[in-house]
């Protein structure tokens, strides 16, 4: 995480009169949107006036009127580790990505490489990995992209920083 901060939303545009704004989530997380819960952003701490999920709508205090609320759009929020770890309740078998960024992809008993970030594209997880250097000693690509699905993904053990996959020394070689 950049700067121990994840984005976790951003401010849209202004709805109606009372200081509303189109609110845009980026966590699988949304029951951490609680009115009175502060959370840092781009222009200073913003604290929850008022939060609805099924409309996509969010206020902040001090912010309750549109001309007030207006320069907030465009605001990103975010959270640290210690929040989102204090906010958010795993279920079986999930993991923070804070938590997935750095661990080993061993294929078969192979050190394929490190996974150094994690893409959301659409509705699917993608691991991006460093190759293993002596894979890129052998020509491969220095990077490629895991689905982060059961098809490649057998098992996470955060506590041993490894992710175990099948068929994914496929998918780099034919990057």
């Amino acid at each position: 995480m950049a700067d121990d901060k994840a984005l976790i939303a951003q401010i849209g545009r202004t709805i109606g009169l009372w200081g509303d704004l189109k609110f845009h989530l980026h966590t699988d997380f949304p029951q951490q949107f609680i009115i009175g819960k502060t959370f840092q952003s781009n222009r200073g701490p913003l604290t929850i006036a008022d939060f609805n999920e099924k409309r996509s709508l969010i206020r902040f205090i001090g912010h309750e009127s549109i001309d007030s609320a207006k320069k907030l759009t465009n605001t990103k929020l975010f959270a640290d580790e210690a929040q989102t770890r204090a906010h958010c309740d795993l279920e079986e078998g999930q993991h923070f990505w804070f938590d997935v960024i750095g661990c080993s992809i061993v294929e078969a008993g192979e050190h394929l490489g490190k996974i150094h970030d994690i893409q959301r594209m659409g509705d699917t997880d993608y691991l991006l990995i460093d190759t293993d250097t002596t894979l890129i000693e052998q020509g491969l690509p220095k990077r490629f992209l895991i689905p982060y699905i059961e098809r490649f993904v057998i098992k996470s053990e955060i506590e041993n920083r490894s992710v175990y996959t099948k068929d994914t020394k496929d998918i780099l070689e034919a990057s």
